[in-house]
């Protein structure tokens, strides 16, 4: 098979700082200007900051068995790596160079021209690029190495429905210990939500949790009244069924605005804090989220560690207060007490957090290094929740398919650690439920 040359953006490397290793035998350019871009993101404190220093030690140890200009093997059985710069002659009328993408652009030109033969292909995160790219002739694909889910709506939603039969229904609300058939088990994760449906009526079901192969299926604790909220469906009902699951220290909640994930999240927090000797396990609530700003960075923010990050957790407040009867004095008390806390991820690395129960809100806009990184601090007792809703991600080196919270999902989802359901009914207001779905 032909060799080809791939032409790589920024956001490829930055996406996944070992993606050059994912090309085999097929050689690689990286532009001069991917590199500068680089070199400019080298110190910011993220995984983005992560990645950038990586490739350029990865380069730097390439450049010891040769010359980056004329390429130097990747590895064994791999493909050769040059750094490279574009011919302002090759590219076409109007075309303005001052743009970094338009000569990354020229650079994949400059290829396509010196090797007439060979399929020259851009490697890029950026949309507008691969269509531009489209537009002058260039082959152009999204960078797939980094995905964990082919396709987003394949992501694992933690429920499943079972045909059974009749009899079987009948049997578990009997309180008669129920198994399901081998053939049944099959693609069946520990802690995932199996509806059990009649074979006789589709009306006559089930609501059950599977646990592991040979175990019976489980009864869904019904939790009422946590810390003053309520159930208002059945998947909100599985939510709070993982959530005050002390043996389920990993937890994690997908859905969009309105379905109640960070509330139901911050009430089992609060219940199993302060909501007497029947819940009460934890020491601490921790509360934070990733800083995606739209403008200022949390540096440029006048006052605390505190007063810094209250802008960005808001909406965090806005459900505590609500949980404590619009009592603002009340949270700022449990906040001074330490019962209560507000951390930033910037610094949580070095930390060991025992005996708490922290929430993690917005994880999509996490990559899935900061996710590990936050994991891994993870001490004995605690429990860490994730919600996020896949659809809205502002960090622009990561999508629906390489995000933090996607990544913990398909990773966890086949160890009995943890457990996860996505919510699909809006439960804020009839206005928020209509916007989520028409607009």
């Amino acid at each position: 098979m032909a060799k080809h040359i791939y032409v790589f953006d920024t956001s490829a490397c930055l996406t996944d700082a070992s993606c050059i290793k994912s090309f085999g035998r097929n050689d690689i350019v990286i532009p001069l200007k991917v590199l500068d871009e680089i070199d400019s993101q080298k110190k910011r404190q993220d995984g983005v900051g992560a990645n950038a220093r990586f490739v350029i030690r990865h380069l730097d140890n390439l450049r010891e068995n040769g010359n980056l200009n004329k390429g130097v093997r990747i590895g064994k059985g791999m493909g050769i790596l040059s750094v490279k710069n574009y011919d302002p002659t090759v590219v076409p009328d109007g075309f303005s160079l001052k743009s970094p993408d338009n000569q990354i652009i020229a650079t994949a030109l400059t290829e396509k021209n010196i090797n007439p033969r060979k399929k020259i292909i851009v490697v890029t995160k950026d949309i507008n690029m691969r269509v531009k790219c489209d537009a002058l002739g260039v082959l152009s694909e999204d960078y797939q190495g980094h995905n964990i889910v082919k396709d987003p709506h394949e992501l694992f939603v933690g429920i499943a429905d079972r045909l059974v039969d009749d009899e079987m229904v009948d049997q578990f609300y009997a309180g008669e210990e129920v198994h399901l058939p081998e053939e049944l088990e099959k693609n069946l994760m520990p802690n995932e939500f199996v509806m059990l449906v009649s074979s006789a009526n589709n009306k006559k079901t089930a609501l059950t949790q599977f646990q592991r192969s040979g175990v019976p299926l489980k009864k869904i604790m019904q939790y009422d009244n946590i810390w003053g909220v309520n159930p208002r469906n059945k998947e909100q009902t599985f939510a709070f069924s993982l959530l005050m699951n002390p043996d389920i220290p990993v937890v994690s909640l997908i859905g969009k605005a309105g379905t109640g994930k960070t509330l139901l999240a911050i009430a089992a927090g609060l219940e199993q804090i302060m909501g007497g000797q029947n819940y009460e396990r934890y020491k601490k609530l921790i509360v934070s989220r990733p800083v995606q700003p739209l403008g200022k960075d949390i540096g440029f923010l006048p006052g605390t560690l505190e007063e810094k990050m209250m802008p960005w957790l808001a909406p965090i407040q806005d459900n505590l207060e609500f949980l404590m009867g619009n009592d603002k004095n009340a949270l700022l008390d449990h906040m001074q007490r330490g019962v209560i806390e507000i951390e930033a991820l910037t610094y949580i690395r070095g930390r060991s957090i025992s005996n708490a129960f922290i929430i993690i809100d917005e994880a999509q806009n996490l990559t899935g290094h900061e996710l590990k990184t936050i994991l891994t601090r993870v001490g004995e007792g605690t429990k860490i929740i994730l919600t996020g809703d896949i659809d809205q991600i502002d960090n622009i080196y990561i999508d629906e398919k390489t995000n933090g919270l996607t990544y913990a999902v398909e990773k966890f989802k086949e160890h009995d650690v943890a457990g996860h359901i996505t919510l699909q009914k809006g439960e804020r207001s009839r206005v928020a439920s209509l916007s989520a779905k028409i607009l």
